[in-house]
């Protein structure tokens, strides 16, 4: 049934994709992509310290939240920056993104984007403060996107973020454009196909992050 109600979500989102922004989900009011960005980052990461307070534990804070442009981001170990992206490296516990390319999405497909781009990164410092550990990196991948899932989830029920009608195609489409084109789990860089994504972000969007 989710497969389902997804596919048929796809096809009316591509079917009404256009390139004006909608309003921001932030309810107080952000409507530019740098406040948006900022927004999905200091509310993502109020509600993991949360989140580890429960668990009678202390969240740490990303070092750096660093934007780049191309291939000028800086390196992760030996691994440097690539256009089009946004990583968390734990050499240094920070975040980066492609500048241009995140806010070409915010563009593209609504302010959704920087809400599924952003809460994902903070889901992998997440799995690196708690040392998850997977055989397979598609099986991180699409943890942080059920991390994701959850985050905004709980964002949106206590209040400090609003929905209106197309945030939900505007989701699925920014993880549709993510996904990988085949499913080989057994590559190294794996990510999940679109649909593996949009499970996994459903699952912690109905759920929350306890069912990752």
């Amino acid at each position: 049934m989710i497969r389902a109600l997804i596919a048929a979500a796809l096809v009316l989102a591509l079917a009404g994709c256009g390139v004006v922004p909608r309003p921001s989900m932030d309810t107080a009011g952000a409507d530019t992509f740098e406040d948006d960005v900022r927004t999905a980052r200091t509310l993502g990461e109020e509600f993991w310290n949360q989140q580890f307070r429960q668990l009678g534990r202390t969240y740490r804070p990303i070092e750096a939240f660093v934007p780049y442009a191309g291939g000028s981001g800086p390196d992760c170990g030996d691994q440097p920056a690539v256009p089009n992206n946004a990583f968390y490296c734990p050499i240094g516990h920070f975040i980066a993104y492609d500048e241009r390319w995140m806010e070409a999405l915010w563009n593209e497909m609504g302010d959704g984007s920087v809400y599924v781009v952003i809460p994902h990164e903070l889901g992998h410092a997440v799995q690196a403060q708690l040392r998850t550990g997977f055989a397979l990196n598609v099986q991180l991948e699409l943890q942080a996107d059920c991390y994701a899932g959850g985050t905004l989830s709980a964002l949106v029920g206590s209040g400090v973020l609003g929905t209106e009608e197309g945030d939900a195609d505007e989701l699925l489409l920014s993880l549709a454009a993510a996904g990988d084109p085949t499913d080989d789990w057994l590559d190294p860089n794996a990510h999940g196909t679109a649909e593996q994504r949009q499970l996994a972000f459903a699952k912690g969007y109905r759920g929350g992050v306890g069912a990752c």
